[in-house]
């Protein structure tokens, strides 16, 4: 499902991800190359035209024969400066993205204390960006479970991260809230919250949508999963009336600083996976991984063959005697 944004439209370059000081105005006394440049560059990028476009001062590269450019997206207050390469004969314009292969996309992301489902030492870890009013995130999570884990057994391990949309699913910090209450005793008893969140999201907001009476009764839901995983109820309550949201906008803030734009989506050890994807194209990136890792995957098993209908018996001729 898309978060959503102020400035929706430049989400591909990246604008709203840092705000950075501008640039000094162009030296180039060649109006017209720079106009070229801006129609290029909008042009490439779909730029939304109250985007507005400026060339900087050029500076040397590494690279024989071309210079780096910074190429100016403002819009309003915020604005990003994107290093280009333009050649020394103003023929060509590169933009390319450099890649650090000292780390992973997934490295920066912060699992301590997270809750973990499988096999602890699994060396093939599922991260999954989660919001527990996301009906998607509830269709995930149900096929998920317990298909994936069947399959792989003990060479794979789950953890969740918070990643609620408040703009689209109003009680969905207060869950996050809740189930890390739970985690900080139990991981299982936050795997059951989980489990039982996603299973009855319509139940949580009810038919008359209060947002008071879902508060309630993610509340109720709570206490009654720490009861059964017999938690300290004062150390329980004491969170749940608390109601402290640093941990879960933390968890937000990251999966905005890796660019994520709704929920769910996956790392499987790094590589990135849309969490609406077919479960066969979540267990190649499992697949992947795995052999990275130096283990076999273990082999989808094909669906037994239908049986055939039996054929209708032949009637003997009359008078056979049979």
């Amino acid at each position: 499902m898309p978060r959503i944004r102020l400035l929706a439209g430049l989400l591909l370059l990246g604008l709203t991800a840092g705000c950075k000081a501008q640039t000094s105005a162009s030296t180039s006394t060649d109006p017209a190359l720079n106009r070229r440049i801006e129609l290029q560059v909008r042009s490439e990028f779909e730029l939304p035209n109250d985007v507005n476009v400026s060339i900087g001062a050029r500076k040397p590269s590494q690279f024989n024969g071309y210079q780096t450019l910074p190429v100016i997206l403002s819009h309003d207050a915020k604005t990003q400066e994107i290093d280009f390469l333009i050649a020394d004969d103003n023929s060509k314009l590169i933009h390319f993205t450099t890649m650090d292969l000292t780390k992973t996309p997934g490295d920066a992301i912060n699992l301590a204390g997270r809750p973990i489902r499988g096999n602890p030492a699994a060396k093939v870890t599922v991260i999954n960006f989660d919001d527990l009013e996301c009906p998607f995130c509830a269709r995930m999570h149900q096929e998920l479970f317990p298909a994936t884990l069947a399959h792989y057994g003990d060479k794979v391990r789950f953890i969740y991260k918070d990643d609620p949309i408040a703009e689209l699913h109003p009680w969905a910090i207060h869950a996050s809230v809740d189930a890390n209450c739970l985690a900080a005793q139990n991981g299982t008893v936050y795997w059951n919250f989980v489990d039982y969140v996603h299973s009855h999201g319509e139940e949580i907001t009810g038919p008359d949508r209060n947002l008071q009476k879902s508060y309630e009764a993610l509340d109720r839901i709570a206490r009654q999963e720490g009861t059964l995983g017999k938690l300290d109820e004062t150390r329980l309550n004491a969170c749940l009336a608390k109601q402290d949201e640093t941990q879960v906008l933390a968890s937000a803030k990251e999966a905005e600083v890796l660019g994520l734009e709704g929920t769910p989506e996956l790392f499987v050890n790094g590589e990135r996976v849309n969490g609406a994807v077919p479960q066969d194209q979540l267990w190649a990136a499992i697949d992947r991984a795995l052999r990275a890792e130096g283990e076999e995957p273990p082999p989808v098993e094909a669906p037994a063959p239908t049986p055939a209908s039996a054929a209708p018996a032949t009637a003997a001729p009359a008078g056979s005697g049979k």
